[in-house]
């Protein structure tokens, strides 16, 4: 697949690290300006307190044939996002792409735990990074996506609108979260089509990322080590899989027909005719539905 994005702007916001590091440098990678956000830089470390930095971000943008612009921002400061669109529109004039990746949960939520047990200011907190954080950036980066037709906002989840409808995400705060945004989704694309724009929701699969790699204690050159304590590892996928996704949407004059509507990597390999680095086009929510979910022994054979 090659797509072109010349002249295209975007902000991915959530971009140090997984998901959004890997879609701020495929959109670079179809030359794309990219501006990447996150509250973790060579400077200072968010609590995560993790290597990753946004300016590594942009620096791999750049490299990819794009170009990459590092801002701090924390998305729950209104005043730090209304500074970053300000900066965006002084330099750009336009904004073509908005990414809302922000998330920063992984530490805060319980597995199984019930509503009661769950640490009440932990899963508040959660809610606010998940949620939230993408409210404020839509509302002031919006009316500069609109200045021109065309514009398109991508909402990153984890699980489709109908995985997530009949599935427990095992803690009541994850599934409100990653539900919630599913339905920013739908709301934005209510909002946003008539105004020439098109919101959708994008889920990726198993995704390795660095912290997904550091929690199975493999890097991306041996992670098929992991799979001898996790079977179902084997559908894993990159996040440069879901940033194809991303750009091949971006890069698409009929991306409108999906307006509202809740995607994943998986399902738009096929649609668009992208894969994976290593050349393979797993389709994980389809697997983990038919496989992992009924019990079946690790068989990826059809599904990648």
């Amino acid at each position: 697949m090659s797509v072109s994005l010349e002249g295209k702007v975007a902000l991915v916001a959530g971009a140090t690290r997984g998901a959004g590091r890997g879609i701020a440098v495929e959109l670079g990678a179809a030359g794309a300006t990219v501006y990447v956000t996150g509250r973790s830089t060579r400077a200072r470390r968010s609590e995560y307190d993790r290597p990753e930095t946004i300016e590594d971000t942009a620096d791999l943008v750049t490299e990819a044939g794009g170009q990459g612009i590092a801002v701090p921002t924390d998305h729950l400061d209104p005043a730090q996002v209304r500074a970053l669109v300000d900066r965006i529109a002084d330099e750009r004039g336009r904004l073509d792409v908005l990414v809302n990746d922000i998330w920063g949960g992984e530490n805060l939520f319980e597995w199984e735990a019930p509503v009661w047990e769950h640490d009440l200011d932990n899963g508040l907190r959660l809610l606010r990074l998940a949620v939230e954080t993408h409210v404020i950036t839509s509302h002031h980066a919006l009316p500069l996506l609109l200045r021109h037709p065309g514009g398109l906002v991508v909402e990153m989840t984890d699980g489709t609108a109908e995985y997530n409808r009949d599935t427990y995400r095992n803690s009541f705060f994850y599934d409100l979260a990653k539900v919630s945004v599913l339905r920013m989704a739908f709301a934005l694309g209510h909002e946003l089509g008539p105004r020439g724009a098109t919101a959708v929701a994008l889920t990726p699969g198993w995704l390795r990322s660095e912290m997904m790699l550091d929690h199975y204690g493999v890097r991306e050159e041996n992670w098929r080590d992991a799979l001898e304590t996790v079977p179902h590892f084997a559908i894993s996928e990159t996040p440069r899989y879901v940033g194809r996704a991303v750009a091949a949407l971006a890069a698409d004059p009929k991306v409108s027909r999906f307006n509202g509507q809740s995607l994943s990597s998986g399902g738009l390999a096929p649609e668009y005719g992208f894969t994976d680095l290593d050349g393979s086009r797993p389709d994980a929510w389809r697997y983990i539905v038919e496989v992992q979910d009924r019990g079946k022994p690790a068989d990826t054979t059809g599904y990648r």
